[in-house]
């Protein structure tokens, strides 16, 4: 691996990276990262700061994340990794036949249709069950406090908030209704700066805060959302909600340049970053420069063959079987690995043998650690809320097909194809620490990207996290305005089809927080988002 030092950073914030003893917490939101902090500070540990963080952030950015939202985590509690998926099922009346019957034959982003079970608060449950320290009421105090007393609102977050209330003013069905008043309480969206504060988002902290997260699936908050379903066409149930639960999973890996690079398993998107890693660990990445014309060509054509795996076999493995290990084993990907050529080409699936969103990082002293994300997926989600609660349903149903033939269909009861993925990383069975980056199907093209800066380039995680990024989408590859003009150039005379984005969103925004041999943490948290690393 090439050397470098903190201070290197040849991009354009020129910020180096956080150091501190006793416990770190980076995400996109400072005022999140420093409920976090709190927690730490009051004695929690890593996993009681990654809850509290992750329930202010939903009251702080809300156009990326919510209590209706889903959730992942990766957990190192000192001595092993442990998974967590708290990803939301299809209710039980949500079928292709019920759709056909009722002459739907497409899936919408939008409405009651896109809407599954919110997981994320029985995500924050089975991580304070079973490795919280304090009580739960005090994990929900930072965000109470917030929606009660309000927050000023962050510049990133009020320009993503303007477009998502210009969206609903779109939507006049009976189902909208709740949006407007709650996010936009004085006509329009808050400015940067501005305060807000949410009676709603409120109401619902406060009932976390006194009869825990049972009551969203089998309590009153619960009630509000069938209640609010049954009088707007929605399709959830009692049932659906009760029968709800998150589920402990076991991580995933593959190695890389001598770290263990882990991901959550199916339905998440993670396996496309280990595919992707596992067919670039079998090139010499680093005989060419980070800003070089083979660099950005050979992660393209990669992350091209890893995203045609994914998008063919990853589904609820419930419902659908998942050969992660045939996707994983060398001799597969030595074969994805061939297909790689001088220029740029439009790859299918191959047989494998068979065998908006914010993302969180935690680590206190003792060395728990925590990899965390959540998401209403697009925007603000499905743009249902329910109305006095704040309590934005996401639209992770959208993540389903109708083809019949294939392993991720909508079914009652089944997870969709999940975007959003937490990473970590390990050295000989020890933990390095936890790293993400959000932005939908950015997310794992993120990842092998900030993995490969750090360990193809020696980019301290700052650096890592502030490279100019590329990312693959329908028909062309998307890049910053910083990347090269060489680059640029090359790209096009190989094939490529390029096209320039000023939007920093689409690009991801990601953190890292990484234990030094001496037990201290070095973290980073990018300038796509208005984000931080705080320590202490």
């Amino acid at each position: 691996m090439m050397q470098t030092t903190f201070m290197d950073n040849p991009y354009p914030t020129r910020r180096t990276p956080l150091m501190a003893a006793n416990g770190v917490v980076a995400t996109s939101h400072p005022l999140a990262a420093q409920a976090g902090l709190q927690i730490l500070q009051a004695g929690g540990n890593a996993i009681d700061a990654a809850v509290a963080t992750a329930i202010t952030l939903t009251l702080v950015e809300p156009t990326s994340n919510g209590i209706g939202g889903d959730g992942f985590a990766l957990i190192w509690d000192g001595q092993q990794l442990h998974g967590l998926n708290a990803a939301g099922r299809a209710p039980a009346a949500l079928t292709p036949a019920s759709l056909a019957q009722a002459g739907i034959t497409a899936l919408v982003p939008h409405g009651w249709l896109a809407v599954t079970v919110p997981g994320a608060p029985s995500g924050w449950q089975a991580m304070h069950a079973k490795f919280g320290t304090l009580p739960f009421a005090q994990l929900v105090q930072p965000a109470l406090t917030y929606a009660e007393q309000g927050h000023a609102v962050a510049p990133m977050v009020a320009r993503n908030w303007a477009i998502g209330v210009a969206m609903a003013r779109e939507r006049t069905a009976p189902m909208y209704q709740g949006f407007l008043p709650t996010f936009a309480p004085h006509g329009s969206a808050p400015l940067a700066g501005s305060i807000y504060t949410s009676s709603a988002h409120a109401r619902t902290y406060r009932h976390l805060a006194q009869h825990g997260v049972d009551a969203f699936y089998r309590g009153a908050i619960g009630e509000a959302i069938l209640a609010f379903s049954r009088a707007t066409g929605g399709f959830l149930t009692a049932d659906d909600l009760a029968n709800h639960s998150a589920t402990w999973v076991e991580p995933i890996s593959i190695s890389y340049r001598g770290q263990q690079v882990w991901e959550i398993p199916p339905s998440g998107q993670g396996l496309a970053a280990l595919i992707a890693l596992g067919i670039l660990e079998g090139l010499d990445v680093a005989a060419h420069p980070r800003d070089s014309v083979q660099t950005y060509h050979t992660q393209i054509e990669v992350m091209k063959l890893a995203f045609a795996d994914a998008h063919r076999y990853i589904a609820d493995p419930d419902f659908a079987a998942v050969p992660v290990a045939g996707l994983l084993s060398p001799a597969y990907l030595a074969q994805r690995r061939a297909l790689i050529g001088p220029t740029a080409r439009t790859p299918s699936a191959g047989p494998p043998p068979h065998g908006g969103t914010v993302y969180l990082c935690t680590a206190d002293r003792e060395g728990r650690m925590v990899s965390m994300i959540q998401s209403n997926f697009w925007g603000f989600g499905s743009g249902v809320v329910i109305p006095d609660w704040g309590i934005a349903l996401h639209n992770r149903g959208y993540g389903f097909t109708l083809d019949p033939q294939h392993p991720n269909v909508l079914a009652a009861g089944k997870r969709p194809y999940h975007t959003i993925i937490p990473g970590f990383l390990t050295r000989a069975g020890q933990a390095i620490g936890p790293f993400g980056v959000m932005g939908g199907p950015m997310q794992p093209q993120g990842h092998m990207q900030v993995v490969a800066n750090m360990y193809d380039y020696g980019l301290h995680v700052q650096a890592a996290l502030d490279a100019p990024r590329w990312r693959v989408g329908e028909g062309a590859v998307y890049v910053e305005p910083e990347t090269p003009r060489h680059i640029l150039a090359g790209l096009e005379a190989r094939g490529h089809q390029l096209v320039i984005e000023t939007e920093p969103y689409g690009f991801g925004r990601g953190q890292i927080i990484q234990r030094l041999a001496s037990g201290a943490y070095i973290a980073g948290s990018e300038s796509r988002c208005d984000g931080a690393a705080v320590g202490w």
